[in-house]
């Protein structure tokens, strides 16, 4: 192993490409990307928001940015499956860091991470943001309407999220009933996936139900939210607690009879040559974590999503097997 190897994440001075690492050791950006703020040629920015004052359960998920960075080791080292490419001789991908939010100055939580958002969306890139838990991804998504206009979001999770809100509260339950009510969300080209709790307001939203997902199956999913989506601007916002809790049992508001690992994988791989506008992962909460199967299973969603693109910008894939 040569001496030009490792540590890529701040030995590297190409956002494109990839070198060998230790899987045990290095510096953990997420996927052993280039650590950086310069940002101008990325095509994708990751990046954390530490934040989970707004939970109304189990707290940790502001330590999911870190726990979903060092699962992501193993990504890093193999050509993606079932592409059969390296994603990053395609796409320049940087992790750019977490966003500083000061938890003990609340009003300026919104402010500071839609800010944070709209620097990654006016350098031309795509962001992919970790949580932290599923507040943040409101003023993600106000960043987003600012530059595309409303936008069609593809929401994975055990929960509506829209629940009554007053327009002030911190509640990670309440956030896009606030945001469809700002227009942020065109809720006409929008759809919520693996819900399994009850709330008798609809948003608007089109609603696949956990036990509906189950029954008719993953790829009945992707095509009703590829046909509701249409061309317009799609923001995939993915909950890990919309998998079942045998799968990931590290986060803050587990319900039972969610999605398996696999279903997750095959949902986000099926939404290939959509307009693709941003991502986020929120809720992985390290302490309520297993043999880190949780923060793994995120990871793996992150990449494949980013695999996708690569594959939409024209990576040559070389699938193996039968698929």
């Amino acid at each position: 192993m040569s001496e030009q190897q490792g540590d890529q994440a701040f030995r590297n001075p190409s956002s494109h490409g990839r070198w060998e690492e230790l899987t045990y050791a290095g510096a953990l950006s997420f996927l052993r990307r280039r650590y950086t703020r310069d940002i101008a040629h990325a095509h994708v920015v990751v990046s954390g928001v530490p934040y989970d004052s707004a939970v109304t359960y189990r707290p940790g998920c502001r330590l999911g940015p870190r726990a979903i960075r060092a699962a992501s080791v193993q990504l890093a080292e193999l050509r993606a499956f079932p592409w059969g490419f390296d994603p990053f001789e395609t796409l320049a991908v940087v992790d750019a860091g977490d966003c500083m939010v000061d938890p003990h100055h609340p009003e300026t939580v919104v402010e500071t991470i839609e800010a944070h958002a709209a620097r990654i969306l006016a350098a031309g890139a795509k962001p992919l943001t970790f949580g932290g838990d599923h507040f943040v991804a409101y003023p993600l998504l106000r960043a987003q309407a600012r530059k595309h206009g409303p936008i069609a979001l593809v929401q994975f999770d055990a929960h509506c999220d829209t629940w009554a809100d007053d327009g002030r509260a911190m509640d990670h339950g309440t956030m896009f009933a606030r945001a469809v009510a700002e227009g942020v969300i065109d809720t006409a080209r929008s759809t919520q996936v693996g819900l399994r709790t009850y709330n008798p307001v609809d948003a608007g939203f089109e609603i696949l139900t956990a036990p509906w997902v189950h029954r008719n199956g993953i790829q009945a999913a992707i095509d009703l939210v590829r046909e509701r989506a249409g061309d317009a601007p799609v923001y995939l916002s993915f909950d890990i607690d919309g998998l079942d809790p045998a799968f990931a049992p590290g986060t803050g508001t587990p319900v039972a009879g969610g999605l398996a690992t696999w279903q997750a994988l095959e949902f986000v791989r099926g939404l290939g040559g959509m307009n693709h506008v941003g991502m986020d992962l929120v809720e992985v909460s390290p302490p309520y974590d297993h043999a880190e199967i949780t923060a793994i299973a995120a990871a793996t969603v992150a990449h494949d999503w980013l695999c996708v693109l690569a594959a939409d910008a024209g990576g040559v894939t070389q699938p193996m097997g039968r698929l």
